[in-house]
């Protein structure tokens, strides 16, 4: 009998300490754990170039930092255009430069700086993608780099 009786007690004792932990891990939920997922953080527009359309008129792409990287996106831009930037005055041009284009909308981005480079797009996929420039597209003392593209 007394080992009958000790053995419910410690089942007891087992299932108020598993109703314990339960209850304490509803309180751990904001902490982070491989059971948690942040959403990612949306990037932060920032306004580092002036871009203009080839007409002269104001252009309006976002443009984000990842990492030393000024990201231009280009992603929802029709399927032909063209845009001029520069830095800002006081400025100087960033350090590395990029677009964002989505595969398929656009066929070719040409840039013109210090030098021309085209950049074929792949006519695959559905998320946009990154396309960095090489180093001598631009230098700092470039005065404008020229952006265009095509469906073709």
């Amino acid at each position: 009998m007394a080992a009958l009786n000790r053995r419910n007690r410690l089942g007891f004792a087992g299932f108020m300490g598993a109703v314990v932990l339960i209850a304490g891990c509803s309180h751990v939920s904001g902490m982070h754990g491989p059971w948690s997922h942040k959403a990612p953080v949306a990037p932060t527009p920032v306004n580092e170039l002036v871009e203009m359309g080839s007409n002269g008129t104001a252009a309006a792409y976002p443009q984000y930092w990842k990492r030393n990287t000024l990201l231009v996106d280009l992603h929802e831009a029709a399927a032909e255009g063209s845009l001029v930037l520069t830095p800002r005055a006081g400025t100087q041009w960033p350090v590395r430069l990029a677009f964002r284009v989505t595969p398929g909308s656009l066929g070719a981005l040409e840039v013109r700086g210090e030098q021309r480079m085209i950049i074929p797009v792949a006519q695959e996929g559905g998320q946009p993608i990154d396309l960095e420039l090489v180093p001598g597209v631009y230098t700092p003392t470039t005065a404008q780099i020229t952006v265009r593209w095509s469906a073709r």
